[in-house]
C-alpha cells in the first residue's frame, strides 16, 4: 500500500526544498520545522484558558504551558506533553497546534515543557529537565487543579522517547506516579547503523523524517556518549520492563521509527504491561504535525486522540 495520496503532495514539496548533498545547518532546520509545525496554527481547537510560567529545572528555569479546556473542575486528569524534534529542534510556540488539539479532546489539563535542546545542552539535560517537569506537575497538583493520580506522559518521537525514560525512571525512583504512557511514533533506540530496524532503510527517504537526519539528531545529542548503551536514551535497552504504566503506542506505516516502535510494543507486552499499538498504514513519521493540513493525517491523529480520551476516562478518580 502506497503513502497516503493526500500526503503524497506535502511530502514532495519537502523534498524540493531539501539539498541531500548539503551540510545540515542547525539554525535552518530549527527554522524549517517550526514553520511546518505552525503551518496549521490558524485551525488550533479553542481551549478556555493557556497560561505560561517558568519551573525551577536541574540548571535554571524552564519554560511550560499549561492548557485548559471547558468544564474541567479543580481535580482534572493531566498530560505533561513533550515535543518532539530529535532532542535538538522543537519549542512551545511551534507545538501549540498540537497542545491545543490534545487539550481540546482528551479530557484533561495538558502541561507542556519546553526542554533544553542540543547540541547545547546533549544528554542527559532533556531528560533531566523532562523529569523536573514531571515532579513539579506532581508536587503541585493542588496549584494546577488536576489529580496527580491521573497523570499522563506524552509525546511525539523525540517526546514519545523521553516519555518512555519517565516511565522507567518514576518506576525505578518510587514515583511519582504515571498512569499512563502515549507515545507517539516513539524514538526507542539508538542504534542507526546495524541494520535492527529494517525500517529505518526502508524509509530512510522521503518520508518526512530521513535517516540521514536522525543519524545527524544522534550526534548532536550524544555528546562524547554511546547513547545505544544508555537506557535513559535507548529505553528498549532496559533491563527490565516490568511494573511500568499501560501504554498506548503509535506508528506510521511509512516511519523509518516504526519497527522500533513496534519493537519496544512487544517487549512491553513481554514484561506484562497492557500495550495498545495502534498501526496507520498509510503515514508517516510526523502525521501529527500536517494533521491540520492533511485529511487522512488528521483523521489518524483523530483515531490517537480518541484512544488518549478513552485511556484517560478509564482511570480511577483519586
Amino acid at each position: 500500500m502506497p503513502v497516503a495520496s493526500d500526503l503524497q503532495p506535502l511530502l514532495d514539496a519537502i523534498a524540493q526544498r531539501r539539498d541531500p548533498d548539503a551540510p545540515i545547518d542547525l539554525e535552518e532546520l530549527r527554522e524549517g520545522y517550526r514553520a511546518i509545525c505552525t503551518s496549521g496554527q490558524h485551525l488550533a481547537a479553542e481551549v478556555s484558558e493557556v497560561t505560561e510560567r517558568m519551573i525551577p529545572g536541574p540548571d535554571g528555569d524552564l519554560p511550560i504551558r499549561v492548557y485548559r479546556a471547558e468544564g474541567l473542575g479543580d481535580r482534572a486528569p493531566v498530560v505533561l506533553y513533550l515535543h518532539g524534534g530529535g532532542w535538538t529542534i522543537g519549542d512551545l510556540e511551534g507545538y501549540d497546534e498540537q497542545f491545543r488539539a490534545v487539550a481540546s479532546t482528551a479530557g484533561a489539563v495538558v502541561v507542556a515543557l519546553e526542554y533544553r535542546l542540543a547540541p547545547e545542552h546533549p544528554f542527559p539535560a532533556a531528560v533531566d529537565d523532562s523529569w523536573a517537569a514531571l515532579c513539579w506537575v506532581s508536587e503541585h497538583a493542588a496549584e494546577l487543579g488536576i489529580d496527580p493520580g491521573r497523570l499522563v506522559v506524552a509525546g511525539d518521537s523525540a517526546g514519545g522517547n523521553l516519555s518512555a525514560v519517565l516511565s522507567l525512571l518514576a518506576r525505578d525512583r518510587g514515583g511519582p506516579t504515571i498512569a499512563h504512557q502515549f507515545l507517539i511514533y516513539p524514538a526507542t533506540d539508538f542504534d542507526y547503523v546495524s541494520g535492527r530496524w529494517p525500517s529505518l532503510e526502508e524509509n530512510a527517504t522521503g518520508y518526512f523524517l530521513e535517516l540521514r537526519t536522525m543519524r545527524w539528531f544522534a550526534e548532536n545529542v550524544a555528546g562524547d556518549r554511546n547513547l545505544a548503551a544508555e537506557p535513559l536514551a535507548a529505553p528498549i535497552r532496559a533491563e527490565n520492563h516490568a511494573g511500568l504504566p499501560p501504554a498506548t503506542l503509535m506508528v506510521g506505516g511509512f516511519d523509518p521509527l516504526r519497527d522500533e516502535g513496534l519493537g519496544y510494543a512487544e517487549v512491553l507486552r513481554s514484561a506484562g504491561v497492557p500495550v495498545n499499538v495502534i498501526y496507520h498504514e498509510e503515514q508517516t513519521h510526523g502525521y501529527w504535525i500536517v494533521a491540520p493540513l492533511v485529511p487522512s493525517s488528521d483523521a489518524a491523529r483523530d483515531v490517537d486522540l480518541a484512544a488518549l480520551q478513552a485511556a484517560i476516562g478509564a482511570l480511577p478518580v483519586g
